[in-house]
């Protein structure tokens, strides 16, 4: 960027840079429409997430069956998941009980939030 980002500094889910201009820095939240449909295999067990998700941090190994796991295995998978891995490893019911204990960006939380309402009738 050079002297075009003489100085920058996040604010809420923007870049301010020196030049006055503001830019996102939010990437898009996979919601597939098909994440709560009947039939769809679901991750159980023990699991390990794969590089695309987990990218920033050693590989390991979460249990499924613990509270603490699982909600961590969601918050990655929310935040850097593909579709794909979204169908795969979140379990929508699953996920309402989790969530009083996930730490999610606001664009994600709001994402997550705005769908639960609206399909699922569940304000969270």
């Amino acid at each position: 960027m050079g002297a075009l980002a003489a100085w920058m500094g996040l604010v809420g889910d923007t870049w301010l840079v020196s030049d006055g201009l503001r830019r996102s820095v939010v990437p898009g939240v996979e919601i597939p429409d098909d994440v709560d449909a009947l039939g769809t295999d679901k991750a159980s067990g023990v699991v390990e997430l794969p590089h695309s998700i987990r990218w920033s941090a050693p590989r390991r190994q979460y249990d499924l069956s613990d509270r603490h796991d699982r909600a961590r295995v969601y918050e990655q998978v929310l935040r850097e998941g593909t579709a794909a891995d979204v169908r795969f490893f979140i379990d929508v019911d699953a996920l309402i009980d989790l969530w009083p204990d996930l730490y999610l960006p606001p664009h994600v939380h709001n994402a997550w939030a705005a769908w639960l309402r609206r399909r699922r009738g569940v304000r969270v």
